[in-house]
């Protein structure tokens, strides 16, 4: 249906009569608060060419970053840890967050043109992954600090328990995540708007404003307010359990709290801005803060660079659980290495190890090299290493 077909309809009016005109590219608010006309060409026009370009960049980068991850523990035997696990699980998420970008930054410029079903299965995937990013997050930071302040034993793939704590885990955060994503997939509609048709949230006249303000605050409280809280607790902890640790040389123990510092400071730089604005906008559901054209204009720009900075946290992921880890880089030299052993066996099918050197080699030497390779293989790393 395009949109002269919901021209023609005869509800379309009525949709007229309960939409006002201060309607604007997002993904999560339905502005009916104004009263007064209030031309909002300017946001669109500044949407249509700042959003496509943002999420152009995040998701080169973000691709790149997280199916590297996903590649790299795709190989046996290289979840070891829970932080291994949700580490994988993130980049997942993060993933399948990059895939609904280049649809976004399309209807920035064009408008919808997907239909109804893609309208809401994009927005559902958009707001599932997104929260569970968040989550798992917080998971990371609870395993950090059972493994460094309490020095928690049984946390090894090999365990026999660990793998079902690890399911547990993972299957519970998804199942958080997909709640959170439930009011997208029920409320968002294609509807016309401004000679273009549109993906948003529409919520039912019986919805009372303070309803779909409990909605956003519960997003706060979820994607942010908890995890934060989960990080800053357990964090501060292994912070102080490095700094009282006996036997620490300086140059090593700070390197680990560096990483830290670095985790917090990016989650509060890329989410708090996203989320002040998304606690102003609830607040302005319930009290109508926002009376004035520009205040409401102004709210929208700065709606639409928070959104595109905490977007910008699933390409930065990778870089801070991945490959500020140190046995993520030695699994990311062993993944080249078996590559470039697979390649070399397959453009030299014929060519063999030399008689002489297999000759040479002691069956005690066999021996102990097989026995310091098991051993080896059997070391417990975390990817993300302090």
């Amino acid at each position: 249906m395009d949109y002269q077909d919901y021209q023609d309809n005869p509800d379309y009016q009525d949709y007229l009569d309960y939409q006002d005109n201060n309607s604007t590219f997002n993904h999560s608010y339905d502005y009916t608060l104004y009263p007064s006309l209030c031309d909002k060409e300017a946001v669109r026009s500044f949407a249509g060419l700042f959003l496509p370009v943002i999420y152009g960049l995040v998701l080169v980068v973000g691709l790149a970053g997280n199916t590297l991850v996903v590649v790299v523990y795709s190989f046996p035997r290289r979840l070891r840890t829970l932080t291994d696990a949700c580490i994988l699980n993130l980049a997942v998420s993060d993933l399948l967050l990059l895939s609904t970008l280049p649809v976004w930054a399309a209807d920035a410029v064009h408008g919808w043109t997907l239909g109804q079903a893609a309208c809401k299965v994009t927005s559902f995937l958009y707001s599932t992954n997104f929260s569970c990013g968040m989550l798992l997050l917080a998971c990371i930071s609870i395993d950090r600090y059972c493994a460094v302040a309490h020095n928690a034993s049984g946390r090894t793939w090999t365990h026999p328990r660990a793998r079902m704590r690890w399911l547990l885990v993972c299957v519970c955060v998804w199942g958080v995540a997909c709640l959170l994503g439930l009011p997208d997939l029920v409320f968002f509609h294609v509807r016309p708007t401004h000679h273009r048709l549109s993906c948003r949230a529409i919520y039912p006249p019986s919805m009372a404003r303070p309803a779909k303000a409990a909605l956003e605050l519960l997003e706060v409280s979820l994607r942010f307010l908890l995890p934060f809280s989960v990080m800053a607790v357990c964090y501060t902890r292994v912070g102080r359990a490095l700094s009282w640790a006996a036997g620490v040389q300086r140059q090593r123990k700070w390197p680990g709290l560096r990483v830290l510092l670095a985790v917090v400071a990016v989650f509060l730089l890329t989410q708090l801005p996203y989320n002040v604005v998304k606690l102003w906008r609830a607040l302005d559901l319930i009290y109508a803060l926002v009376t004035d054209c520009h205040a409401s204009k102004a709210l929208d720009h700065a709606s639409q660079v928070a959104e595109s900075l905490a977007l910008g946290h699933a390409c930065i992921n990778p870089f801070l659980y991945g490959f500020m880890g140190s046995s993520f880089r030695a699994n990311v030299l062993r993944a080249a290495k078996w590559l470039g052993q697979r390649v070399g066996q397959r453009r030299r099918p014929d060519r063999q190890r030399p008689a002489v050197e297999i000759a040479l080699r002691s069956p005690d030497q066999t021996r102990s090299r097989s026995a310091s390779e098991e051993v080896g293989g059997e070391e417990d790393t975390s990817t993300f290493t302090i």
